[in-house]
């Protein structure tokens, strides 16, 4: 099984459009190396077939800076990727869906809670059905994606619920699914290649560790993790919102309820943070923060890393 890592920022990138923070600042400057997409990987059993786990508005961006993306030579048009597989509605999941929208056929999976948000947006229709369906997917049913063509991909997914949030555009409205109180919202994701039976975990939003959570962790080969902010509070510190990450949906890397602390027992082999905000100073290779991640066996990845397992 393949692995890229097309993004690790949160919503917005690094340097995000309108932000002036130290972190940013030195992104558009001095450390150019600091630039990243959104939150989004792809991973593939066959090296010829991909899915891509999010759709991040900086899809078309990351698409044309990562060659096992591209067209195959001698096809007008053609493109490896089979599938997108979405595993929460907010903004940095679902607006790059709309860079694909030039006639190609491949299958959007999703839980019914986030497939009603697409439903409800007529903006999403420019994906004509008839070349991109929207399979639904449900918590703890297992399921093999498919090729365009009807095959077998040779992934097995399994969709988990994962403590979190509705998107923040749907707070204070009716859900277009309805009952408030379902999950579906926020999903992690079990992705194993069927002939190796290697595996991955994917939770690029999560509120807390839970005690079922660490049972289904324990001992894995690898995670990708939430690592929004490094403090809980760190929005409010730095002046960049009024927002904790608990109220956002999501765990700090540090302290005694964060990622680094909640994983530290869970013989993990790997363990990679995703969705890492501007504000986060373990983005700086010679902070203290970025010391305290890797001497707690984490590691911060570039756009366009590739694991091979």
């Amino acid at each position: 099984m393949r692995v890229v890592v097309l993004g690790a920022a949160a919503g917005g990138g690094v340097p995000q459009w309108n932000c002036n923070c130290d972190i940013c600042r030195a992104a558009r400057g001095s450390q150019p190396e600091l630039q990243a997409t959104q939150a989004s990987i792809a991973v593939s059993a066959d090296n010829e077939h991909w899915f891509l786990v999010n759709a991040s508005p900086d899809l078309r961006q990351q698409l044309i800076a990562t060659p096992q993306l591209h067209p195959k030579a001698g096809h007008l048009r053609h493109s490896p990727i089979a599938g997108v597989i979405l595993t929460n509605g907010e903004v940095d999941a679902v607006a790059g869906l709309l860079s694909l929208r030039e006639g190609w056929p491949f299958t959007v999976y999703a839980h019914q809670r986030v497939l009603s948000v697409l439903k409800s947006n007529s903006i999403f229709n420019v994906l004509d059905e008839k070349r991109v369906r929207r399979m639904p997917i449900e918590i703890g049913a297992a399921f093999e994606p498919r090729l365009p063509d009807g095959s077998p991909s040779g992934l097995e997914i399994l969709p988990f619920a994962a403590p979190g949030k509705r998107a923040w555009y749907l707070e204070g409205t009716a859900h277009p699914d309805g009952d408030d109180d379902e999950p579906g919202d926020t999903l992690g994701l079990r992705i194993a290649d069927k002939a190796s039976g290697e595996h991955l975990y994917f939770l690029a939003a999560c509120a807390a560790l839970t005690l079922d959570l660490r049972q289904r962790l324990q001992g894995a080969p690898l995670v990708f993790f939430d690592g929004t902010l490094w403090r809980d509070d760190e929005m409010i510190a730095v002046g960049l919102g009024g927002k904790t990450g608990q109220r956002m949906g999501h765990m700090s890397m540090s302290g005694e309820g964060g990622a680094m602390a909640a994983f530290a027992d869970l013989g993990i082999r790997r363990k990679i943070f995703l969705h890492i905000n501007n504000s986060n100073p373990a983005w700086l290779p010679d902070s203290a923060e970025r010391a305290a991640v890797e001497r707690a066996g984490w590691q911060i990845p570039s756009d366009g890393t590739e694991i091979t397992f």
